[in-house]
C-alpha cells in the first residue's frame, strides 16, 4: 500500500511551504508569490513531468525575480525528507540544490534576499544583466518568460553561454511564447507588460519567435534532444516549455 500523499494534497503543501517565507518581505512579495505559484502551470508541470531530475543539483535561474523557484526547490527537499509526504507518482528532485539566481531588477533581488536568504544551502543572487552575467558550471538552467526582452542576437548569445555552462547531461528548461499563435502570443505579451508595470519596472520592447524557430536555434547551438511541452493550460496564452539537453560526453576517443 502506498501511503504517500495524493498529488493534489502534496501540491497544496508545496505551495504553502514555498510561499510562506515571502511574508517577511511584505504583502506584495507574499501575494505575488502565492498568485504566481498557484496560477502558473509551469511550476507544477515541471514536477509532475519529472523534468528537474534528482542529479541536477547545480541550478542557474535566469530572470529569477524574487527567487520563487529556489523556494520551491527547498520546499521539495523538505517534503521528500519526510516519509510518506512525497507522492509516488512524482520523480525525486535533488536532495540538495546549489542555486544561483540572476535578476536585473534590484527590487526583486532585495525581496528574494529578505524572504529566502536564510535557506540552506544559501541561494546566491546576482543583480546583473543576463546578457553579461557570468554563468557558473551547472546541471540545470531555468529561463521562464524573460528571453523575449532582448533582441534575437542577444537571445542567441545568452543561449550559447548557457550551453557552454551546462555540464554534459545538463538540461535547459526554457519557456517561451509561440509567435505562430498570434492571438495567444498577443495576450501573453499584453499581460506581461501589465505585470511588469505593476512590479514597478520599465516596459521594454519584446522579440518573439515561432516554436519552430526556437527549436531550430537550440539545435543549431548543440542542444539535443529538444522537446516541446505545451505549458499554458488553464490560461489564454501560447506558452511552450522547451526541454533542451546537452548530450552526455561520448566514451569513445
Amino acid at each position: 500500500m502506498n501511503d504517500s500523499l495524493s498529488t493534489d494534497a502534496a501540491w497544496r503543501q508545496l505551495h504553502e511551504a514555498a510561499t510562506a517565507p515571502y511574508k517577511k518581505a511584505g504583502s506584495f512579495a507574499w501575494h505575488f508569490a502565492r498568485g504566481k505559484l498557484g496560477r502558473d502551470p509551469v511550476f507544477r508541470g515541471l514536477i509532475e513531468r519529472g523534468l528537474i531530475g534528482e542529479r541536477r543539483r547545480r541550478v542557474v535561474d535566469i530572470g529569477c525575480g524574487q527567487g520563487l523557484f529556489a523556494s520551491l526547490l527547498s520546499a521539495m527537499t523538505g517534503m521528500q525528507a519526510q516519509p510518506g509526504r512525497w507522492p509516488g507518482a512524482w520523480v525525486a528532485s535533488p536532495a540538495t540544490a546549489h542555486y544561483t539566481g540572476i535578476e536585473l531588477m534590484p527590487k526583486d533581488v532585495a525581496r528574494a534576499q529578505a524572504s529566502i536568504g536564510h535557506l540552506e544551502p544559501a541561494p546566491r543572487f546576482v543583480c546583473e544583466d543576463m546578457c553579461k552575467a557570468t554563468l557558473p558550471a551547472c546541471d540545470l538552467v531555468v529561463i521562464l518568460d524573460v528571453l523575449h526582452y532582448v533582441d534575437h542576437a542577444a537571445q542567441e548569445g545568452v543561449l550559447r553561454r548557457v550551453h557552454g555552462a551546462l555540464q554534459p547531461g545538463g538540461r535547459l528548461l526554457l519557456r517561451v511564447g509561440d509567435a505562430a499563435s498570434r492571438r495567444g502570443f498577443a495576450i501573453s505579451q499584453w499581460v506581461d507588460r501589465t505585470v511588469t508595470r505593476i512590479r514597478g519596472h520599465r516596459v521594454s520592447p519584446t522579440w518573439g519567435r515561432t516554436l519552430s524557430e526556437w527549436t531550430a536555434l537550440l539545435h543549431g547551438l548543440g542542444f539535443s534532444p529538444v522537446q516541446s511541452v505545451p505549458m499554458s493550460a488553464g490560461t489564454p496564452f501560447a506558452n511552450v516549455l522547451l526541454v533542451a539537453d546537452r548530450a552526455e560526453e561520448s566514451s569513445s576517443s
